[in-house]
């Protein structure tokens, strides 16, 4: 498959993405003349340890590499250790991402309408979602203030239905998105857990809650991307484990766009807290600190597209302007 598509499509560069590396594809392209570009690379620490028990393999890949574009300067680091030649630091595509503002006006206009705190479990990765369930049947909730209401988005479409039945199971009444289509109905106002069964919509559930707390990080998965709800203007806090976005998770606490808690106990409580109508100052400037944060970070696009634009000039150049 490899071959014909090289052999039919003759690619003048080909780029891959983060942590796609594909041994076969590389062979191909190297084979046809085709120049390779890794772009976004990311290698956290654990990947590279576990990369090591297959180092003849991932160094032979990496080689054949024109062009590795590093997140950070510790992935490039790493990458040249596993192998890798010619290696920039570029900054993360995903600052450069921009939310669709009809789904933010959407999501603040959903929040006006439920007029109450909004507390978001953000990209759930499974074991975090019983865990939130139980932590929050536990949280004390303040009775001078509007009951809060939990939004859950799970990570994997396919366990949309699960997530349902364990919130059933727990006892909260849950209505989920796809059940209606622009205004959630007066059912849904008033229910106690919100399915985020819809794809697309993150902006939109970023835009409608107080806070957020980001799924994987609760459990030993690395964490999901923070960076959407930094550009959204969500406050977001994380757990222990974020190894597959250090830097970004490191830049957001000290910016103050994010805060670090120990467990999913300690989030809700955190959550709640920062929820509360009496934390509007301290939910705003972490909103405004994560604006400011996403703003700062963003030009990745523009300089990774140059870069691949230069090694598709010196092919098209020919063999005399690579120096072959």
């Amino acid at each position: 498959a490899v071959r014909r598509f090289l052999h039919i499509h003759q690619p003048a560069v080909g780029v891959v993405m983060e942590t796609e590396i594909w041994p076969h594809l590389l062979h191909g392209a190297q084979r046809a003349g085709v120049p390779m570009v890794l772009a976004n690379a990311r290698l956290s620490a654990r990947s590279a340890a576990k990369g090591q028990r297959l180092s003849v393999l991932m160094h032979a890949a990496l080689a054949r590499f024109g062009l590795v574009l590093a997140q950070t300067e510790a992935d490039a680091v790493r990458l040249r250790e596993a192998g890798a030649h010619d290696v920039q630091v570029m900054g993360n595509l995903k600052f450069d991402i921009t939310p669709k503002p009809e789904l933010l006006a959407r999501g603040r206009a959903w929040r006006d309408m439920l007029a109450r705190p909004v507390v978001l479990g953000a990209v759930t990765r499974e074991g975090e979602e019983a865990a939130l369930l139980a932590a929050w049947a536990k949280a004390h909730f303040d009775p001078a203030e509007p009951r809060p209401l939990l939004l859950l988005v799970p990570r994997h479409p396919q366990r949309f239905s699960e997530i349902a039945a364990l919130a059933t199971q727990a006892g909260f009444s849950v209505q989920r998105r796809s059940a209606w289509t622009d205004t959630p109905p007066a059912e849904a106002a008033i229910a106690d857990v919100w399915l985020g069964d819809s794809l697309g919509e993150m902006a939109l559930y970023y835009a409608v809650a107080d806070v957020a707390l980001l799924g994987g990080s609760f459990a030993p998965l690395g964490g999901q991307n923070l960076i959407e709800a930094a550009a959204c203007g969500c406050p977001l806090l994380m757990g222990p484990h974020t190894f597959n976005f250090v830097q970004a998770a490191e830049d957001a606490l000290a910016a103050g766009a994010a805060e670090r808690v120990l467990d999913l106990p300690a989030a809700v409580a955190r959550a709640l807290s920062l929820a509360a109508g009496g934390a509007r100052s301290s939910r705003d400037g972490m909103a405004l600190q994560a604006l400011a944060f996403s703003q700062a970070h963003r030009g990745a696009a523009v300089r990774m597209a140059a870069a691949v634009g230069a090694v598709r000039a010196v092919r098209a150049a020919g063999p005399q302007a690579s120096g072959a």
